[in-house]
């Protein structure tokens, strides 16, 4: 076996994978208009020596599946790419990447976000670090092992997503397809570190309604943006009592596991009126291991009991994307076979970890899959203007990833 892994890391090029990447990058591919990307992604691994399909997937019936986890973008369709790397047996391994991006916005960039410039050892773009070259990077470590093996111990299945950024629908409807996977590894810019568990995101929709008055005669009115004030004190307070006492020991080492926050907020029509309407917008951390339903329901009566009485009770609509939290245990044998083999490509095996952030990680454990994440640096860089990824980070994971495939075994997947 070691003779074969060392095959496969011969086959890897950093200068083909880094052209793969970029090319990824050019497809312009903002959530709810993936298909570039998809398509995209089939060529290259047909290119490379994989059997591969892009699947269009039936929306009306996902969206009423039971599980649906929301949506925000406006899309007319929803297609993932699905790349195989043929197994000796009857097992399967999942490897797993979103395609889609967040919008650019308006901040002035080095290169033009889609260009997929490579400069300096790096490829430069929107959506390379998040997460195009984690998927570039298992589609050449299948790559690596077909060419030099022909087949893996097990069959190897890499799945293209979309609507990754808005909810996770993709891999929803993915995993709605076809579910027999004996584990799962998405390669999200974690760092190196293997996360085994990460918190749980909804977001809503809050309304506060008022009466509206002349400005002269203020008191007449019942000001919406002052009823909001003790909500925003309510939700503040919520945070912190969601955050005092947390269970999971990995999410207890971050500075806020469970973040709460109001990101937008709309009101007034006039300065010279009092507002009668109040709409905010916020994002609710879930702690590992906490129904959605409980976190709802907490969060809807801090809000509750900030009522002034002066109007009807402020309205919260739970909107969008609905991310569970996700754990796998620390010492599943599959999260041992990962760290091990990033530790041979490291130097020393990575820490096991737990994130703030939901992802699509949570599909998988939902059905009972062992799923880690395991990706390059650089998530700070993602959502964010000159986003970049290290051609030779991607290539750690791409060689750390052959291992995977290579040593894994589906006796020792269990979680």
């Amino acid at each position: 076996m070691r003779d074969a892994e060392e095959r496969a890391l011969d086959a890897l090029d950093p200068a083909v994978l880094a052209a793969d990447v970029s090319s990824l990058v050019r497809e312009r591919s903002v959530t709810g208009q993936e298909r570039g990307a998809v398509e995209r992604l089939a060529a290259l691994a047909e290119a490379r020596g994989l059997a591969a399909a892009v699947d269009r997937h039936d929306l009306g019936a996902l969206r009423g599946a039971a599980g649906y986890p929301g949506e925000e973008a406006a899309r007319t369709e929803l297609v993932g790419a699905r790349v195989t790397l043929p197994g000796a047996g009857g097992a399967r391994l999942c490897l797993n990447g979103h395609l889609d991006v967040v919008a650019p916005g308006d901040a002035r960039w080095t290169h033009d976000p889609f260009a997929g410039v490579v400069a300096d050892g790096r490829v430069h773009g929107c959506g390379s670090v998040d997460m195009k070259a984690g998927v570039v990077a298992a589609l050449h470590a299948m790559a690596a092992v077909r060419a030099t093996a022909g087949a893996a111990p097990a069959e190897i299945v890499l799945q293209g997503v979309a609507s990754e950024e808005d909810g996770g629908l993709g891999t929803f409807a993915a995993l709605e397809a076809d579910d027999r996977f004996d584990a799962a590894l998405v390669t999200e810019p974690t760092g190196f570190d293997v996360v085994v568990a990460h918190g749980g995101a909804l977001t809503f929709v809050g309304t506060v309604r008022g009466r509206s008055a002349h400005a002269a005669v203020r008191l007449e009115g019942v000001s919406a943006l002052d009823r909001y004030v003790p909500i925003h004190r309510a939700l503040g307070e919520h945070e912190r009592r969601v955050n005092a006492d947390v269970a999971h020991p990995l999410m207890r080492a971050l500075p806020l596991p469970y973040p709460l926050l109001v990101g937008r907020l709309e009101t007034g029509r006039w300065s010279s009126q009092v507002p009668d309407a109040l709409r905010f917008e916020g994002r609710l951390g879930v702690r590992v291991g906490e129904p959605v339903g409980e976190a709802r329901a907490a969060l809807e009566a801090a809000v509750a009991a900030a009522d002034d009485g002066l109007g009807p009770p402020a309205e919260i609509v739970w909107t969008g994307g609905q991310f569970a939290s996700a754990e796998t245990r620390a010492d599943a044998p599959f999260v041992g076979l990962v760290r091990a083999a990033g530790g041979d490509e490291l130097g020393a095996p990575p820490r096991v970890a737990g994130v703030p952030y939901g992802a699509d990680m949570r599909h998988f454990t939902a059905r009972g899959i062992p799923c880690v994440m395991f990706g390059t640096p650089g998530l700070e860089r993602a959502h964010a203007a000159d986003e970049y990824v290290d051609v030779g980070d991607a290539l750690r994971i791409a060689r750390a990833l052959v291992r995977v495939i290579l040593r894994f075994d589906p006796e020792e997947s269990d979680a």
